[in-house]
Order: structure tokens, then sequence, then C-alpha cells
């Protein structure tokens, strides 16, 4: 129903505005107590050959929202009816931003891929931190965190520790965003002297608290072999919990979208199937190089259970999916999963 009816109907929105208006939806029906029943209904599916335990927490299956589609936390529980085994809110930053001015969304349909440039738009942890006090499902909840544009990069520390604080009893676990292309100079934190002090200050932060939870790291698919190798030491050295590999990428060589069309959107990062390959590439090196001494969450072009399983095969203990639902619709996250059953009974 979802690619046949709804797709086509929300395709004609402009993309932020069709966000928002599922949102709205989503909100309004999802919680009557018929809908409710019928959702549950129809999106349930779990067996215990799905769970798992990474980084010391219990998963119900391995299969996450990525961040980035519930920013604020504002949809928690309806989502976690969809059969998520995992969300992951944000990007938060400690003061609420507008970000990029609009339009900073596009579709490119002939790759069934997007391009953002929303620029960790948000209402502020604190805000949410409110929601997250609220929510009824015990589904396992991330909080990805990263720094307020104003703030130049020899503050970042601050603003990082800042959402740790606020977040760190109401979370599961937190993920260290300096990858998205989005905010200017992001990602010069991934450079390795500031990338090791950035996480030692957060993983020192978090050690002091009476129950740590585990930190993570999101990084660039567009990082070299050289890079990924500092990664693997700057992890191993600072004894964070894992790596979430990976964010949207700049490289658009690969795009079959028309160049003139593809410029005409402007800057911003790319997801959905073209980041398949590269995102894969970049989670087997690090597995490897590292010999699976950490955790590592795959996210970028899971559009099939195919696709999910080939991140799990190349080292990935998780997965989360973000494009794939907005072109394949909700079904997907069942369809993974009942994917991965098969192909480990196999």
């Amino acid at each position: 129903m979802y690619k046949s009816i709804l797709k086509p109907i929300l395709f004609l929105k402009n993309p932020e505005d069709a966000h928002h208006f599922t949102f709205a939806w989503i909100k309004r029906t999802f919680n009557l107590p018929l809908l409710k029943s019928m959702v549950k209904g129809v999106f349930a599916y779990e067996n215990p050959v799905l769970e798992r335990e990474v980084f010391g927490l219990k998963f119900k299956n391995p299969v996450g929202l990525a961040a980035g589609f519930d920013k604020d936390g504002k949809l928690i529980d309806e989502m976690a009816m969809l059969g998520f085994g995992f969300i992951e809110i944000g990007t938060l930053t400690p003061v609420a931003q507008e970000g990029n001015p609009q339009p900073r969304l596009f579709r490119l349909p002939e790759d069934e891929a997007l391009i953002n440039r929303m620029g960790f738009n948000n209402g502020g942890v604190k805000e949410a931190v409110e929601r997250l006090k609220k929510r009824k499902s015990d589904v396992l909840i991330g909080g990805n965190i990263g720094k307020n544009k104003v703030t130049p990069n020899e503050s970042a520390v601050d603003d990082y520790l800042i959402c740790l604080e606020e977040l760190h009893p109401y979370v599961d676990y937190f993920v260290v965003n300096v990858s998205s292309p989005n905010t200017p100079n992001l990602r010069d934190l991934q450079e390795k002297e500031p990338l090791k002090k950035l996480l030692s200050a957060v993983k020192s932060a978090n050690d002091q608290k009476g129950k740590p939870k585990p930190i993570l790291l999101k990084i660039a698919p567009d990082l070299t072999n050289g890079q990924l190798d500092d990664i693997v030491e700057i992890v191993l050295e600072t004894k964070i919990d894992g790596v979430i590999a990976t964010n949207t990428t700049i490289d658009r060589s690969q795009l079959k979208t028309s160049p003139s069309k593809v410029a005409a959107f402007g800057a911003g990062g790319v997801s959905g199937k073209v980041l398949a390959k590269r995102s894969t590439e970049v989670i087997r090196y690090l597995s490897e190089k590292s010999n699976k001494a950490f955790p590592i969450i795959g996210v970028g072009g899971i559009y099939s259970a195919e696709d999910a399983i080939d991140k799990l095969e190349a080292g990935a203990s998780l997965i989360q999916i973000y494009s794939g639902m907005i072109y394949e619709g909700p079904g997907l996250i069942k369809r993974i999963k009942k994917g991965i059953v098969r192909h480990l009974k196999n």
C-alpha cells in the first residue's frame, strides 16, 4: 500500500513538508485505540534469533532507526510500534537552532536517494529531555549529539559535554556526531588530534557517572584508509564503545541523476542506495583492521534484507535505516527482520 498509494501522494509534496505531514498524521492516528492495535499487528515480528547483546545493551532485534528522522524525539512511542529494535534521536545541540535555510531537503528518485543540508535543526537538548521523560515504550534510545553552528571548533567539546549531561539519565547510548557535512567546519573535528581530544573528554565525563552509557562515534564515508586507520587507533586508545558507519556522503560521482539537476540543488550530503557500497566497504575495513575489536552499527543504502545482511556480514553488529524507509515504506523493517531470520536459519 505504501509504494502504490501513500508514496506517490507524499512525493507530490516538498520533501520537508511531506516529512512534517507524515509526523503530524502518525501523531494523530497511531494512538487511536483501534489503529494502534492494527499497526502493532501489521508490523509486529520478533524472533529469538534476532536478539543480541551489543556494548552491554540487549537489543530485541538489530534494526534501528537512524538519527535525523526523529531529531527531537517527538515520535519515539509511535516509531517503536513499527518494530524497531532501537531508535536514535538527534542530532541534538545545547541550544535550539533553525538549521540551514529552506529548501534544504531534496529527492533524487532516479537514484532512490536524498540530498540534505538540514544543518542540525532541532529544538535543543532540554526540549528533547522533556519528551524523553514522558515516553511510554521501552525501546532502546540513542542520543546523537553535536555542536551548535555558532560554537567555534575550539569550544566544541563544551557543547558535546552539555548534551551528555542533559541526556544521560534518559538515553541508553550516545553518538558523537562529527561527520555531518552541513555544519561549517564540523568535519574538521574528525582529524586525529581534535577527535582524540573530544572523545577523551566525553569518555571522561561519562565515566564519572554512576552508570556510564556506551559512547559511539559516527563517521563519514568519505574518509581515506589512512583516516580510517586513525579512527581505529583513536577508538582503541580512548576506549569508546563503537562506531557508526556511515553518515551521508559529499561524493556525487555515482549518481545517475543529471549533473545539472544535482548541481541545482546545491550543497548537502547524499544518502540512499548510492551509499550502500561505500558504507559497507568502510564497515569491512574497520572490522578487519581492528580485528573486530569494537562493535559497528552499519547504516547507508539499506533498502532490503539483502542489503542489511551485507552490512552484518561485513562486520556490523546492528544496522540502521532512514532513506530506505522513505522509498520502501515502513514494511521494510519487518522484511529485513524476516530476511535475517531466514539467513541465520539456512
